[in-house]
């Protein structure tokens, strides 16, 4: 559908969830829920998307700008319903097909909108409504139909009959309009109602009225239409995507020991034969390649990670590792961190802004920061590069084959050369040259009856 133009209703305060923050920018994993609704937008093909913001619309534009900056917005300065919300787009609406979509529903499929436009475009209709089946319509608007089953109108419970409160047929929330026919009815919108707002559902039946084609479509699994209201929905929907990308992944080839307790995110790329196993949260842009083994309890977050690759319960931020590479246990990884093939970063070492490059070993009790080391170094247990000077931050430049003695100390600017050593303890201050050792420490001397002296 060339001409589709998207109207995301982000605009409610969402008092239910009891936070300071706008309902729409609660996470589901680690996105934002409108940002799923804008995904699926773009997913079939929208190339103009209008979010109608209200509730601290400053914070929810600044958001949603950083992360889906070809978005535009409305800002409905008080909340007068779902009509009034459309309303503020202006322009937006005057022409093609404008299907509206709820910002608190990320976990709409853009398959489901897919089949939704067809239907649209094969039934000629001036409004199509999606609607589901519940067993329990408490809540929802109902979906009437004429004794022939024709579409009549949305009824809202607080202004349904008894009768009209058994129809198990109810509203999602999401329609799909030829833009003359929803300006028409908007036009025409009144607030007599038992909310006194102007409800996008009397357009539906201003157009059925008006003697255009209305008809409803139904969408097959309800809990594509889960609107979050609260804390507690929040919970079941991310249940509800975690299951959904682990199954997808496990059948495209990769293990996932128990998935009930993995959580990753929907940008996540993994390919087969990789296996993770309990408690990994991997998050953002994240690529992982085959046959990598990411052991429990580790979270990963927009990073790159080659083939053959063995993560053990560790943290990685923006970082990216070369194939054969094992890191771990308890490694961190902090943004911008390229780290080489055949790499070993053991435990409890951190690397921050630094390359390590081939064959290098940073076995343990290590600090790293803002260095770049060649091949094949060998780091002693205990190495700091001290990187900072309390103003600026300084680099470290290590050579091919150098080795570190343990808890060498190297005060950044410094460089020591391929093949060079540092003894154990040193203080390292100045460049050392290649082939050479650099011994920084004082000659011990022993003190022979201090301890008796000592105690007098």
């Amino acid at each position: 559908m060339s001409d589709l133009k998207v109207v995301i209703l982000a605009a409610g305060q969402g008092t239910r969830m009891k936070s300071d923050v706008p309902k729409v920018l609660h996470k589901v994993l680690d996105k934002p829920m409108v940002e799923y609704v804008i995904d699926a937008s773009k997913e079939v093909g929208a190339k103009d998307i209008c979010v109608v913001i209200g509730h601290q619309s400053a914070m929810v534009k600044s958001i949603i700008k950083d992360r889906c900056d070809d978005v535009s917005f409305a800002l409905q300065k008080e909340q007068l319903g779902t009509g009034h919300a459309v309303m503020q787009t202006g322009d937006f609406i005057n022409e093609g097909n404008i299907l509206v979509l709820c910002g608190d529903t990320p976990l709409i499929k853009a398959e489901t909108i897919k089949e939704f436009l067809e239907y649209h475009e094969k039934e000629g209709n001036a409004v199509t409504v999606m609607s589901m089946c519940v067993d329990e319509p408490t809540g929802y608007g109902r979906i009437i139909h004429d004794k022939y089953g024709a579409f009549l109108r949305i009824t809202e419970e607080k202004d349904a009959t008894e009768e009209e409160r058994k129809i198990c047929e109810v509203n999602t929330g999401v329609y799909i309009f030829k833009a003359e026919a929803l300006c028409e009815a908007l036009g025409k919108l009144k607030n007599d109602n038992a909310q006194n707002e102007y409800y996008l559902t009397d357009t539906v039946e201003l157009i059925a009225q008006s003697g255009k084609n209305v008809s409803a479509f139904m969408g097959k699994d309800a809990d594509e239409f889960m609107g979050i209201n609260n804390k507690l929905q929040l919970s079941r929907a991310i249940a509800v995507m975690r299951d959904r990308i682990n199954t997808r992944l496990m059948l495209d080839g990769v293990t996932i020991t128990d998935p009930s307790s993995t959580y990753i995110g929907s940008d996540v790329k993994i390919d087969r034969d990789t296996i993770i196993y309990p408690g990994c949260m991997i998050e953002g842009k994240t690529e992982i390649g085959k046959s990598c083994i990411i052991g429990p309890n580790t979270k990963i977050t927009t990073s790159k990670i080659d083939d053959c690759v063995t993560i053990l319960t560790s943290v990685l931020d923006r970082a990216e590792i070369k194939s054969m590479t094992t890191v771990g246990p308890f490694a961190y990884l902090r943004p911008d961190s390229k780290i080489g093939e055949h790499v070993r970063i053991g435990d409890f070492v951190e690397i921050k802004n630094s390359t390590i490059d081939d064959g290098t070993k940073v076995s343990h009790l290590t600090y790293v920061g803002d260095s770049d080391v060649g091949k094949c170094v060998n780091f002693g247990c205990g190495t700091v590069t001290v990187n900072y000077d309390g103003k600026t931050k300084n680099r470290c430049k290590i050579g091919d084959g150098a080795f570190i003695g343990c808890n060498t100390n190297l005060v950044a600017p410094v460089e020591v050369a391929p093949g060079a050593y540092t003894a154990a303890g040193s203080t390292i201050t100045e460049n050392v040259p290649e082939d050479s050792l650099a011994i920084a420490r004082s000659r011990q001397e022993n003190k022979e009856g201090w301890r008796k002296k000592s105690n007098k």
